[in-house]
Formats: C-alpha cells, sequence, structure tokens
C-alpha cells in the first residue's frame, strides 16, 4: 500500500485497512526538537551542564526513546512473518524492511566479520541530508552526533524485540555519510 500525504508517500507493508498511517514529515519535525529537548531536561532537571556527562545523558536519554520506539516497530511489523532462526535473517529484516518502513529505502551497505558484528552503512541518511554549521567540517559532525543516538536506539530496541541483544554505537565521518555499527552479542549463536 502506497499512501500519497502532501509531499511524501510511505510505503506500509501491511494488509490490515485500519491503519493509521504518520507522514514522515512529523517523524523529522520530531527528531528535530526531541535532542534539544534532552538537553534542555539533562540542563534543567539533571542540574548539568555542557560538559561529558551532560553529553553521555543526553545520549542515553535519546537512545532510550528509540529503542521503546524500535520495539513497536518491530512488535506491528514482524507479527505477520515467520519465526526468524538465523541472526543473518533477522539484520537481513532490519536492512531491508524496518529501514524501508522509516527511510524509504534499504541499507547501502552491510559487512559482517561473521563474529557478531555488523557495519550497516547508509550513504544518504535522510535525517543528516539537511545538516549543516557556519563552520562545516568536525563541528557538523559534532552537532550531529546526538541526532544519530535515536535511530540507534531504534536498532537496538528492533533487536532485541527480535530476540537478538545488541549494543548499536553510531560513527558519523563526514556528513552526509553516516555510518552504523551494530555490535551483536553472540550469545544466541553460542547456544
Amino acid at each position: 500500500m502506497v499512501v500519497a500525504n502532501l509531499n511524501t508517500a510511505v510505503y506500509i507493508p501491511t494488509g490490515d485497512p485500519s491503519t493509521q498511517l504518520l507522514n514522515t514529515t512529523c517523524l523529522d519535525l520530531l527528531l528535530i526538537e526531541i535532542v534539544p529537548l534532552a538537553q534542555r531536561m539533562a540542563s534543567e532537571l539533571d542540574g548539568l551542564d555542557e560538559d561529558e556527562e551532560a553529553r553521555q545523558v543526553v545520549n542515553r536519554r535519546l537512545e532510550m526513546l528509540g529503542y521503546r520506539v524500535g520495539q513497536g516497530l518491530v512488535e506491528k511489523f514482524s507479527r505477520d512473518k515467520p519465526r526468524f532462526v538465523e541472526t543473518l535473517d533477522i539484520i537481513k529484516f532490519i536492512c531491508k524492511d524496518l529501514w524501508t518502513i522509516l527511510f524509504r529505502k534499504q541499507i547501502d551497505n552491510l559487512k559482517t566479520n561473521h563474529r557478531g558484528t555488523y557495519v550497516l552503512t547508509d550513504h544518504s541518511f535522510k535525517w543528516f541530508r539537511a545538516m549543516s554549521t557556519e563552520a562545516g567540517g568536525q563541528e557538523t559532525v559534532n552537532r550531529a552526533q546526538p541526532y544519530a543516538w535515536f535511530p540507534c536506539g531504534v536498532l537496538r530496541g528492533a533487536l532485541t524485540n527480535l530476540g537478538l541483544p545488541s549494543t548499536v554505537t553510531p560513527d558519523i565521518t563526514t556528513l552526509p555519510l553516516p555510518a552504523m555499527t551494530m555490535t551483536i552479542s553472540t550469545t544466541k549463536d553460542a547456544q
């Protein structure tokens, strides 16, 4: 099903006619505001200034918000699929189906070392395309870093809900080329 809404079309892989849809612009605007909100909460509620501890609190809060979103997305969009048995099947679902639901495209590159580490690369990550600063370069990368923790949380929540506990860390080298590095725990593979 393709639903057109103003300037966006969202692909929803479900046959349920009662499905409620959300314009992708709303998701973009939510992400734009959620980072400053988390930063304000860290400074006002937690009493932290602009230091490493404050950045860690902000990143953790953003990741936990994304974690819950990822759990909900997987719960909704994997219910009609057979249970995933292999780790690679879970990663393929994330790269093809979940990423398409969120960003209307598949992951550009998937690499693995066959020991539980997967590197997902999206060469034109939608949420970073319009980011820039006057100075550019490393300052832009540093300011974009908090915006990467929400999608990392989405991936971690999705993987956990699919039975694959993981650690997801962002790696942004230059914009708009973010690389998400997923380190998957190998406890499932060892059994």
